[in-house]
């Protein structure tokens, strides 16, 4: 039986977290000289888990909180400030509703994008996106490798014989094409979705999709690395998913499936 495939691309169909440290570092010139140490020691630790902003929640930039969203019903089931200290009467604040994401109040961090972001605006970064598009320059230059997954051009046709494969990603269609390109994946994918806005349309592309492809929502698969904005929302209608990450997650769900790399889903 064929099935629809909709893969994410940044962190999903390459690997390596070197840019995502070199966006840090562009977005560590816009803080005040006089705090750019403690934003790296910060930095450091939210990359190691070992803050409250991490890897899994989510940055409420106007409350300067770490906010931890249930990925089931995504209502916020508790708040930590950037100290560690937990947030008493929750509900005052975001209420008993499911949380709205968007890329400026309340940002979902699924991935290492994010990390830099939430720093930054802890300190004090008004806009973030210039050094988000210089880093988008950087990563198809000359100075910069993209860590490209070994065999995953012949899987992906392979896959795409006897199954429908899409591309949706948040990043433009501008990049999409030159990392494609870098990838040596030009023309692989039929249907490519580019600027999607994950997680706020997530649901919405989805349901479009089924209704295109004419597939039932059980036979559609999400693959991504960023649970909020592609794992959760395909659960939630119904979908299967694969999760790639190697940060734990205590979700148990029979159409979810989670493994580090993507590599090791492609041996299963």
């Amino acid at each position: 039986m064929d099935q629809l495939y909709i893969f994410d691309l940044d962190g999903t169909l390459y690997e390596g977290t070197a840019h995502f440290d070199y966006y840090a570092s562009l977005l560590m010139k816009d803080v005040d000289e006089s705090m750019r140490t403690q934003f790296q020691k910060d930095y450091e630790k939210m990359k190691n888990g070992d803050h409250p902003v991490k890897i899994g929640k989510a940055y409420d930039v106007r409350h300067d909180l770490a906010v931890t969203v249930d990925p089931m019903t995504l209502k916020a089931a508790e708040s930590h400030r950037w100290d560690g200290t937990l947030v008493e009467n929750l509900e005052s604040i975001y209420g008993n509703e499911p949380v709205e994401f968007d890329f400026e109040n309340l940002v979902a961090i699924g991935d290492g994008w994010w990390l830099p972001f939430a720093c930054a605006k802890h300190y004090g970064v008004e806009d973030c996106y210039p050094r988000y598009l210089q880093t988008k320059e950087y990563m198809v230059s000359d100075a910069f490798t993209l860590e490209k997954i070994p065999h995953l051009r012949e899987f992906l046709l392979q896959l795409k014989k006897e199954n429908q494969i899409v591309l949706m990603t948040n990043s433009d269609k501008e990049d999409v094409q030159r990392l494609l390109k870098e990838l040596d994946l030009a023309g692989v994918f039929s249907h490519i979705i580019s600027s999607a806005q994950k997680p706020s349309f997530t649901k919405d592309i989805f349901m479009e999709l089924h209704k295109m492809y004419n597939m039932p929502l059980h036979r559609l698969v999400s693959v991504g690395d960023n649970f909020l904005n592609e794992i959760a929302p395909a659960l939630l209608l119904g979908m299967k998913a694969v999760y790639i990450s190697d940060h734990p997650l205590s979700v148990s769900h029979d159409n979810f499936h989670q493994v580090s790399t993507l590599t090791e889903w492609m041996e299963k």
